[in-house]
């Protein structure tokens, strides 16, 4: 009986140890990840993305909507602060775009042909994440893209996910230096 009762003492024991060292790594993990970054916090910066870039059309495929003939980004990018130049000729004419954000989550309003995009941008990870919509003639316009940089910086990729009342569209821009 004894030796029962000693037994069940020790497992006891075993068990609240057991714990402590769970909760202990648990604490440690939780820790890390806050000090990483991790947990959807954005970080504060990503790669740089400055540069002129020209988008490649055999490599990009924009789904149900017709390809432009050329599209141009000028992109300065400075800390926090990304602000660029989009030119796009199509065949409807030629059609520029001014439009700044910070990579700090925080949400901005731009100024578009026929009204204002609002949106924020954010990194997740090495990749930064656009979201915005905006009003096109009564109809509501969202967009989500993930911007990534080829590791030798001369590519980039912006894969935009498009939510229209009618339905959502998938585009893929492949842009050079």
């Amino acid at each position: 009986m004894q030796a029962a009762l000693n037994s069940r003492s020790l497992a006891a024991e075993e068990e609240i140890t057991m714990a402590r060292k769970i909760k202990s790594i648990l604490w440690m993990t939780l820790l890390a990840a806050l000090v990483s970054g991790f947990g959807g916090t954005a970080h504060a910066a990503g790669p740089n993305l400055s540069g002129n870039w020209t988008l490649n059309l055999a490599k990009s495929n924009f789904g149900k909507f017709p390809a432009p003939q050329s599209i141009t980004r000028k992109i300065t990018h400075d800390g926090a602060k990304l602000a660029m130049t989009i030119v796009q000729k199509g065949a409807q004419g030629e059609v520029t775009s001014e439009l700044a954000y910070t990579t700090d989550g925080k949400p901005v309003t731009n100024k578009v042909q026929g009204g204002e995009s609002k949106g924020s941008a954010q990194w997740i990870g090495d990749k930064l994440m656009i979201d915005s919509s905006r009003e096109i003639q009564g109809t509501t316009l969202g967009q989500k893209d993930i911007w990534s940089l080829s590791a030798d910086g001369k590519t980039l990729t912006i894969d935009s996910h498009v939510t229209l009342p009618n339905g959502e569209f998938d585009v893929k821009q492949v842009f050079e230096k």
